[in-house]
């Protein structure tokens, strides 16, 4: 199963050009993961590629980074290391069959309302002024959104994007994937997990993460959360979950 993929297609950057088999992803800066390098191949000149990566990324006031999963290219990360990348955001993905009945009543759209974009940002807004940007990220691909609300506000929210077989070729150019690296199966990934502060510890995210999972009726799914986060990743274990794979970024 090629995560770095999976990843790549439910969380698309608007912005995609590829550079010698890399896509160069760009989405205003909202996530590392859709404003980085995507290196799955080994280009013909590997120092040509990363210098042309930091020519795009610097283009648009942008500091340049590489997302580093278990398909990128061999010897990459050695490289950027020594050109003085630094590692941040060590990140874990989780996999399992989850099968657990909600123990709430969720909301479940196939768009995003102005409810649930603004739990989720108020949770996970780290990027200043970019709330326009997170959700033309989040209504890229087709998905699922679902919230557990209280007094029409939302207080748990989250985001299931099905995936079906091999995904099309990246937007904005074709890239050249290994038959073995490509996805497979049916696998269905989760993302924007978040609570309110004040409703936290009642089972709500638990109760979002089934519905989601229910409603699709995926056999398989899979979730990434940052590597220090030990409380999320001990909910997810505990709704069949473990550890299937690893990424980190480079940043310079």
């Amino acid at each position: 199963m090629n995560f770095d993929l999976l990843v790549h297609e439910a969380w698309p950057a608007y912005e995609q050009h590829t550079h010698d088999g890399w896509v160069f992803r760009y989405a205003g800066g909202v996530t590392k993961r859709a404003n980085s390098v995507l290196a799955l191949t080994e280009p013909a000149d590997l120092a040509g590629a990363i210098e042309a990566a930091e020519v795009f990324y610097g283009e648009r006031g942008q500091r340049c980074v590489f997302s580093l999963g278990p398909n990128a290219t061999p010897g990459l990360d050695e490289e950027l290391e020594r050109r003085g990348y630094e590692l941040v955001d060590p990140t874990v993905i989780m996999a399992g069959s989850p099968a657990g009945l909600p123990a709430h009543k969720v909301r479940i759209e196939d768009r995003p309302w102005r409810g649930w974009l603004e739990t989720w940002w108020a949770v996970d807004g780290r990027y200043g002024s970019g709330f326009e940007d997170a959700e033309r990220i989040c209504t890229g691909v087709p998905a699922w959104y679902a919230a557990y609300e209280e007094d029409g506000v939302a207080l748990a929210v989250g985001r299931a994007v099905p995936q079906v077989d091999a995904p099309d070729a990246p937007r904005g150019g074709a890239i050249e994937v290994p038959e073995s690296a490509a996805p497979h199966g049916d696998m269905l990934g989760i993302y924007c997990m978040a609570t309110l502060p004040q409703a936290r510890r009642r089972g709500l995210a638990r109760a979002v993460l089934r519905a989601l999972v229910r409603h699709v009726g995926a056999g398989s799914a899979y979730l990434v959360t940052t590597a220090p986060n030990l409380a999320a990743q001990a909910l997810y274990r505990g709704e069949g979950f473990e550890i299937a794979g690893r990424y980190h970024y480079r940043v310079r």
